[in-house]
């Protein structure tokens, strides 16, 4: 599958791994490969930068997710609808265990070698969603923009942030084709 991907969507899908890397992450996320998005030379930094997604806007979703051992605002909502007040429940147990009780601690390395970090099952569906994004529009090799419809496209906290500064999968495609 990699030897269709651009040069660029290869670099990004780099970028992703060290983004992990940098957070001590146990897994590469699609956190992460929106976080790699954002970088310069791709086709999709400018159009998450036209939105006003920056990377302190991604990193702050990512801690208020951790904050909450994992739980989107999606879920939160959810739960509120049935009568949990996470809020109320994560500032409990941070006043009994500490502040970001819930947020997952950092992975362990090996001091003697750098080991590899995999990807979580989402992040691997969505380079298979970004490969189907390419074959529906027909482009011969997938690109980071590919990348970028299959994030707006999908679930979790990346495709939220997205939402949230307007970039649907239906905004995503106009854009990229405005830009092209």
């Amino acid at each position: 599958m990699f030897e269709r991907f651009t040069k660029a969507a290869r670099r990004a899908v780099l970028a992703a791994v060290h983004e992990a890397e940098d957070a001590q992450a146990p897994r590469v996320t699609r956190e992460h490969l929106l976080l790699a998005l954002l970088t310069a030379g791709t086709r999709s930094a400018p159009i998450l930068a036209a939105a006003g997604v920056t990377r302190e806007v991604v990193t702050e979703a990512v801690a208020a997710i951790d904050r909450r051992g994992g739980l989107t605002d999606a879920e939160t909502e959810a739960l509120g609808e049935l009568g949990i007040d996470v809020s109320a429940i994560v500032d409990r147990i941070e006043e009994a265990h500490g502040e970001n009780a819930l947020a997952a601690g950092p992975r362990r390395r090996s001091r003697y070698s750098r080991s590899h970090v995999p990807f979580t099952t989402e992040a691997k569906s969505l380079l298979t969603a970004a490969l189907r994004e390419a074959q529906d529009r027909r482009d011969r090799q997938l690109g980071d923009e590919h990348l970028l419809l299959a994030l707006a496209a999908g679930t979790g906290l990346a495709a939220e942030v997205l939402a949230e500064h307007g970039l649907s999968h239906h905004e995503v495609r106009a854009r990229l084709a405005k830009a092209s």
